[in-house]
C-alpha cells in the first residue's frame, strides 16, 4: 500500500520561509512524477509545482514561480517544497501527490497525501 506523509506546515509570518517534505512508502519513488498541490478555504484544489523522476522536467505555477522550489532525494523517496517569501494569499492545505507517468498540472495523480496546513499571516 503506498502511502505519502506530508509535514512541515505551520504558521509563518508574510516574507518568512517553509519547507515541506513528503515521505513516501509503499513503493519507490524513483520512476514516478511527485506533485504539490493547494487548497485554500472556500477554493478548489489547484497545482503548485511538479517534478519528474529523473529532477530534469519542473512546472510551477505562475503565483509561486520563483518563489517556491520543489526537489527530490530518491534515495530517500522523499518530495520538498521550499517555499520563500511567502503571502498571506498561500495560506492553505498543501497535498503531495504521485503520478505514475509524466508530471502532469492537472489532478490524475495515483497517490495523494493527506495534506498540511500552512498559514500565512499578515
Amino acid at each position: 500500500q503506498v502511502q505519502l506523509v506530508e509535514s512541515g506546515g505551520g504558521l509563518v509570518q508574510a516574507g518568512g520561509s517553509l519547507r515541506l517534505s513528503c515521505v513516501v512508502s509503499g513503493r519507490a519513488i524513483s520512476d514516478i512524477a511527485m506533485g504539490w498541490f493547494r487548497q485554500a478555504p472556500g477554493k478548489e484544489r489547484e497545482f503548485v509545482a511538479t517534478i519528474s523522476w529523473s529532477g530534469g522536467t519542473i512546472d510551477y505555477t505562475d503565483t509561486v514561480q520563483g518563489r517556491f522550489t520543489i526537489s527530490r532525494d530518491n534515495a530517500k523517496n522523499t518530495v520538498y517544497l521550499q517555499m520563500n517569501s511567502l503571502r498571506p494569499e498561500d495560506t492553505a492545505v498543501y497535498y503531495c501527490a504521485a503520478r505514475l507517468g509524466r508530471t502532469s498540472r492537472t489532478e490524475n495523480y495515483n497517490y495523494w497525501g493527506q495534506g498540511t496546513q500552512v498559514t500565512v499571516s499578515s
